[in-house]
């Protein structure tokens, strides 16, 4: 697994062969950025990253230009992994990581961040809930996104805050924001 673009470019993440996690495909990865750096100016962005497996979207992010990242990852083999894994790319100091679940998690959090992206099991049990839970626990600045990662088998558009759908093979990126909020004009993203 390699990083795609940024001032980390073609630095290797290797995770061991037993690994207990799915990351997201280099394609897939390059194709969300792609349509994030259209859409954000990654400098200075707070990001959170549920379900991090190997931290492979936080350090993406932080290789942009984002402030920093908080990895929230259960397992704690995943957890300890993605802490050393930016250790090693020198980026340490701008990827916190949290080993907590991640319902638990959103419910204690009291930040707020401009973009949260979540990748968690295509079979995980609540899976559909994951937007409600988010937007419920106010986590995301007005006008930011939430992006998450699911398989084929689910559709996210009748959902309130639901942007687009993007498909790269059997991975799919549903995209939701949370409404501007009238008192700031300021949503983060570029050209504006």
């Amino acid at each position: 697994m390699r990083i795609i673009s940024g001032t980390l470019r073609g630095k290797t993440i290797t995770p061991p062969s037993s690994y207990d996690a799915r990351p997201t495909t280099d394609f897939a990865r390059e194709a969300l950025f792609d349509i994030l750096s259209n859409e954000y100016e990654f400098e200075g962005l707070c990001v959170l990253d549920l379900f991090s497996g190997t931290g492979a979207i936080s350090y993406e992010f932080i290789s942009r230009g984002a402030e920093h990242c908080w990895a929230v990852e259960m397992n704690p083999r995943n957890a300890s992994f993605i802490s050393t894994a930016a250790k090693n790319l020198g980026i340490g100091d701008r990827v916190s990581v949290v080993r907590h679940n991640v319902f638990d998690f959103l419910g204690l959090c009291s930040r707020k961040f401009d973009l949260v992206f979540a990748d968690p099991p295509y079979a995980l049990s609540g899976l559909e809930t994951l937007p409600d839970r988010v937007f419920e626990c106010d986590v995301i600045h007005p006008g930011g996104y939430f992006i998450l990662e699911h398989g084929p088998d689910k559709s996210f558009a009748g959902h309130r805050y639901f942007v687009k759908e993007r498909k790269y093979g059997k991975v799919h990126f549903s995209f939701f924001e949370k409404p501007q909020d009238s008192e700031s004009g300021d949503d983060g993203k570029s050209g504006e």
